[in-house]
């Protein structure tokens, strides 16, 4: 849930703010448009304090893997950036990239990044599932 919020923050704040590309529905006035990103910026922190809540709560049961955690990082990062080129702006086309002639390199690009991003989650949770096997315990040290 933390890589899915932090993905998201990057969107809205780069894409929808600085570079005012495109809101996270384009199909309307400005004002559902701005609306309809402050509604994303609201599920993004929602989605990031979740996230962490509930790594606290691995954390303090002992139940946390370190190398799991990054995985699942990376997976939501990856997950959220692919969800929003395939369906937001392909299927439910509720906006595009950026409004030019040619969106093809894009949305190549966007997509592209979305799936580095999956591939390294999957590498990373790979890493990790082999590694928990293998753990030694540690001796006490007198």
């Amino acid at each position: 849930m933390i890589g899915v919020g932090i993905m998201a923050g990057v969107d809205e704040i780069i894409f929808h703010q600085l570079l005012a590309w495109h809101h996270f529905y384009d199909r309307a006035t400005l004002k559902v448009a701005l609306m309809t990103d402050g509604l994303l910026h609201a599920a993004e922190l929602l989605a990031i304090v979740a996230g962490f809540f509930m790594l606290l709560d691995l954390r303090r049961s002992h139940a946390l893997v370190e190398g799991r955690a990054w995985a699942g990082f990376f997976l939501g990062l990856g997950s959220f950036q692919l969800f929003d080129g395939i369906i937001d702006h392909k299927v439910l086309r509720t906006h595009q990239i950026r409004y030019v002639d040619n969106l093809l390199p894009y949305d190549l690009a966007w997509n592209a990044a979305g799936l580095v991003l999956l591939l390294i989650g999957l590498y990373l949770l790979r890493r990790a599932r082999k590694t928990e096997g293998r753990t030694t315990p540690v001796e006490p040290k007198n």
